[in-house]
């Protein structure tokens, strides 16, 4: 029974229609909670560029609130392992019994998906009410997966068009060649797997690329960083990532943050990209998402707040849009978009269809083969620096995803090895750190971090080929922009060009 003195949390979380109630769970179960809050004064992405120093003084939360949220959890018995007002957050760790008494959600329990059984909760979650104001989720509670990779290993079944060096992709995209990242961090967002840093040594010396940026792995909480050998797995998702981005941008260094893959996990992994003063990442690239109706709402707006807390740090973020078109995978095939791609402060990356010769196209190769993952948000308004073009007369208003697109079709796809050993693989995930590497030669040609880069892409159409054929289950491509694959494919030095006023302004407020 909720005790009245609580005040709930909205909105509420429904549980997956399909899930199977297994048990009830064991109270002194460990858990660790992530409570997100609110910044003091309102985040503003296209403000000026902060330094990590001033953003914490102008924006972090009010020391009280901490005080009262690190109060109210040790009178349950929860110990604070973790506070920072920059960060907007207090973690938490003690017992499900502890967190039950503290935070009372209305279902919480043991579910199965299948073979898999989970601790999952739903409904509302509840905070005292002089908490309620400043509380923007309580993660922690729910431990499914939240998010799956988007790669997609080339089958031997499917006929070979062509694969490229990912040099190759950013050449037929004319990305800038004076630059090479240096002085440059991409960072990668990793829900599990990890890499051989002789593998990949091997790999780069094998296509000729001359690194001299660094590679090393951040492990979050208690991840594993070490591969697992499971190509298919979450491997095969942290190599291509670093292949691609560290190819394509030779000398930027990449740090290869890898966390667990549950929301409040994903979650602190993102926040430990973003707040980690000593590598400073201008970049950070996401290939691992979800059906944005998979997720909890809180767990959406604090994801977003994070987005929101990038753009104001002038970090750009890239993340896929997902390889499963127009239904993102859901389980009742409903059409939905991915999350993070949702975010409207995520530059949302679709995939295409890049043959040797001719037009692109968009990337579908059936139910079953993958395709560009698009659509609008249910749960975020279209921004107003969205423009959509013809797409309007759809009535439409959520955030229409993606914003831009790459190669992503296998059969077209990136020659790179997992575990060591060689193959070719597709899928957006290829395109976020495609696109997280151009904006790293970006940064380092215009010589400021370019940020927030969405409203100054929308506003250079010209800079993007348009493509204008070919659907993802759902929608269609065409002339302009399209939920299917957005502003089209980068013209890298046309890009460029339009990234010159963001640099100018990064440039003015440092």
């Amino acid at each position: 029974m909720i005790r009245h003195h609580l005040q709930a949390l909205a909105p509420s979380f429904a549980m997956e229609p399909s899930a199977e109630r297994v048990s009830d769970i064991t109270g002194a179960e460990p858990i660790r909670l992530t409570i997100v809050l609110k910044p003091h004064r309102h985040l503003d992405p296209f403000g000026a560029r902060l330094s990590r120093a001033e953003f914490g003084r102008r924006h972090g939360t009010l020391q009280s609130v901490i005080d009262r949220v690190a109060q109210y959890a040790g009178g349950h018995g929860l110990t604070v392992t973790h506070a920072s007002a920059s960060e907007h957050c207090v973690r938490l760790s003690g017992t499900y019994a502890q967190a039950q008494s503290a935070f009372e959600p209305e279902q919480i329990g043991r579910y199965r998906w299948g073979v898999h059984d989970h601790i999952c909760r739903s409904g509302h979650l509840h905070v005292p009410p002089d908490l309620a104001e400043h509380v923007v989720a309580v993660m922690g509670f729910d431990q499914r997966p939240i998010a799956r990779p988007h790669f997609r290993i080339r089958p031997l079944s499917t006929q070979a068009v062509v694969s490229y060096d990912p040099t190759q992709v950013a050449q037929k995209y004319g990305f800038p060649t004076d630059v090479t990242g240096a002085n440059e961090t991409i960072a990668l967002i990793e829900l599990g797997g990890g890499y051989d840093a002789s593998q990949m040594s091997s790999y780069f010396a094998e296509h000729n690329v001359h690194r001299t940026g660094t590679l090393e792995a951040i492990q979050i909480d208690d991840a594993v960083t070490a591969p697992s050998g499971q190509p298919n797995g979450p491997d095969g998702e942290v190599q291509l990532d670093i292949e691609v981005a560290g190819a394509v941008a030779s000398a930027a260094n990449i740090a290869v943050y890898i966390g667990g893959n549950t929301s409040r996990a994903f979650l602190d992994t993102v926040s430990a990209a973003v707040h980690d003063t000593q590598r400073s990442p201008g970049i950070l690239s996401i290939s691992w998402g979800g059906p944005e109706t998979g997720w909890a709402a809180q767990d959406l707006d604090a994801m977003d707040q994070l987005f929101q807390t990038a753009a104001s740090l002038g970090i750009t973020v890239c993340a896929a849009s997902g390889d499963s078109g127009a239904t993102d995978g859901s389980p009742d095939g409903s059409l939905t978009v991915d999350f993070p791609a949702s975010s409207p402060h995520v530059l949302g990356c679709g995939g295409t269809r890049l043959p040797p010769e001719g037009s692109e196209t968009a990337w579908n190769d059936g139910a079953q083969g993958g395709a560009s993952g698009g659509g609008y948000s249910s749960h975020f308004p279209r921004p107003d620096w969205q423009t959509i073009g013809s797409q309007t007369g759809s009535g439409q208003t959520g955030r229409g995803v993606p914003d831009v697109a790459g190669d992503a079709d296998p059969a077209t796809g990136y020659t790179v090895a997992i575990d060591g050993q060689t193959t070719t693989v597709g899928g957006t995930s290829a395109v976020a750190p495609l696109w997280a590497a151009l904006i790293a030669l970006a940064n380092q040609s215009l010589r400021a971090k370019v940020g927030f880069v969405n409203a100054a892409l929308y506003a250079a159409p010209t800079a993007f080929n348009d493509v204008t054929s070919g659907n993802n289950n759902g929608y269609s491509a065409g002339p302009g922009w399209d939920p299917v694959t957005g502003l089209g494919t980068p013209k890298g030095e046309a890009v460029l060009t339009a990234l010159k006023s963001l640099a100018a302004s990064a440039s003015a407020t440092s």
